[in-house]
């Protein structure tokens, strides 16, 4: 009988491969029961808008990022990317996981309508666990970790007299 032979070359490739597909497999393509679930847990850290102009302006998303080539964020939790088209949604997630390699990035499949139906459920469950608490998933945005460049708000409050 010949004995087995394990050479270095085939085992650092395959541990190369599996090392790239943990990179990938930060995007995943979840459906509303799925998103879900995975945010009753933790709320995401931002929501990136990357339909079209058109219906973004038609339905705007409160709180979202609008998507564009070049976007610069700094996340500190879960993604959350809304298309029209679920291949968009994964192309842009695909993106964005490349610039954050680890993050989990969620895309989601159903677009808008499957996201709507992420939050009204998350709001009831949340209204349902706390008397006095406002409905909805609760953005915190802490420093410097939202995009980077000029602000798209600035605020200002007056001294009390």
């Amino acid at each position: 009988m010949r004995p087995l032979v394990r050479t270095g070359l085939p085992w650092a490739l395959a541990a190369a491969l599996l090392s790239a597909a943990s990179v990938h497999a930060a995007v995943a393509l979840r459906d509303a029961t799925e998103l879900t679930h995975a945010l009753k847990s933790e709320a995401p850290c931002c929501v990136i808008d990357a339909r079209s102009q058109d219906h973004q302006r038609q339905h705007p998303l409160v709180d979202a990022l609008r998507y564009r080539p070049g976007l610069n964020i700094i996340p500190s939790a879960s993604m959350i990317v809304v298309a029209d088209r679920d291949q968009d949604a994964v192309k842009v997630a695909t993106v964005l996981a490349g610039q954050h390699p680890g993050k989990v990035i969620y895309a989601v499949k159903g677009g808008l309508l499957a996201w709507q139906s992420v939050l009204k459920t998350l709001a009831k469950a949340s209204s349902s666990k706390v008397p006095g608490a406002v409905a909805g998933i609760s953005f915190v945005i802490p420093h410097n970790t939202c995009e980077t460049g000029t602000p798209l708000q600035v605020l200002t409050s007056k001294p009390k007299p």
